[in-house]
């Protein structure tokens, strides 16, 4: 059965540390991009970070950069994302899918991810809920 099946989040503190991981099943994860994306309450989904099957292109949200690090072990068929200082507004379900990039070009020329989303037929993990509180 293909599928993303997620582990790791749960209760944590603030300015504490936390990571998720996202297993492929039933398919090879080298090829894919992938991103974690998080849904607050009440909030529209937002895209916080995602990275490339290379490993060589990342993104990451305003809302999460310098304290989350996305990562992959191919080996392994797993996404990572270490979450660290974690706040209360960090408090969300959290998933990964299979995800596109927009590319964007800086002024001295190099690309870099500007953003990334689902792609159409998007691989879902099942959801992890992550909640930070004193």
């Amino acid at each position: 059965q293909v599928q993303l099946v997620q582990s790791g989040g749960g209760l944590g503190q603030p300015g504490g540390s936390l990571r998720l991981s996202c297993a492929a099943s039933g398919f090879t994860l080298d090829y894919y991009a992938i991103g974690w994306f998080r849904q607050a309450p009440g909030k529209e989904r937002e895209g916080i970070s995602c990275i490339s099957g290379s490993d060589e292109m990342t993104y990451y949200a305003e809302s999460v950069k310098g304290r989350f690090t996305i990562s992959r072990d191919n080996a392994k068929n797993t996404v990572y994302l270490q979450m660290n200082n974690l706040k209360p507004e960090d408090t969300a379900v959290y998933y990964c899918a299979t995800v596109s990039a927009t590319l964007g070009q800086s002024s001295s020329g190099s690309y870099y991810w500007s953003n990334c989303r689902p792609t159409p037929a998007a691989y879902w993990g099942q959801g992890t809920q992550v909640t930070i509180s004193s």
